[in-house]
């Protein structure tokens, strides 16, 4: 088995994009994804997820260049787990999608 995500869905936001030494670039934005259902009535119900989603050099490059909020993209990554502390000293949690491959799609 391998840790691996596929999402498609449109960028929720236009990326934030952080620049280092040596020229390497960081890319955070979020992706929204639905998804429907028919509840027990016979309904339709629309459902959306937001994925954190983080990309790292050429990739995020490629974000800068081309994508903005609401651009549709498929992303293929793997899922993430890290911690921090905010300035309360409290102890935070993020889970997020790490970018390998990207698409650019539709509008």
């Amino acid at each position: 088995m391998k840790n691996r995500v596929q999402l498609i869905g449109n960028a929720g936001n236009d990326p934030i994009i952080k620049s280092f030494e040596g020229g390497k670039k960081l890319a955070n934005l979020t992706i929204a994804t639905n998804d429907s259902y028919k509840n027990d009535k016979g309904e339709r119900v629309d459902q959306t997820e937001w994925h954190t989603v983080v990309a790292w050099g050429k990739t995020a490059e490629i974000i800068e260049k081309f994508v903005t909020k609401g651009k549709q993209i498929a992303i293929d990554g793997k899922l993430t787990h890290r911690s921090y502390e905010d300035k309360n000293g409290e102890k935070r949690y993020i889970t997020e999608v790490v970018v390998s491959e990207i698409m650019l799609l539709g509008k």
